[in-house]
């Protein structure tokens, strides 16, 4: 298993009603994508989020939320999510928030 199937399934749920989602295998997990453009996903170590970096600062200081850096390097507008953050209903939601908020206002793709 190349990504967590528990946090999927919290991700599927968490994303049930939004229109405009579709799936895409990415980097070894998934991606789901609002109207072509990525939004969040999920990976073996827990879950990431593009909040854009407007959403960035709020998005840290919600607890176990952290930058993210898959190959070492920064990705600013992105935020990691480890275990601890996608178990907290509250984070998760806020972090889905946040995201929705920055990339519901992209172009589609």
């Amino acid at each position: 298993m190349a990504y967590d199937e528990g946090i999927y399934e919290l991700l599927t749920d968490d994303l049930s009603a939004t229109h405009g989602l579709s799936e895409k295998r990415m980097f070894g997990g998934i991606a789901f994508m609002l109207n072509g453009n990525m939004l969040c996903g999920v990976h073996k170590d827990g879950a990431m989020y593009r909040v854009g970096k407007v959403n960035e600062a709020a998005a840290l200081a919600l607890p176990g939320a952290e930058p993210m850096a898959f190959t070492g390097r920064r990705m600013g507008g992105f935020i990691e999510a480890g275990p601890d953050a996608m178990a907290d209903d509250d984070t998760r939601g806020d972090l889905l928030r946040l995201a929705l908020e920055y990339v519901a206002s992209l172009p589609a793709k």
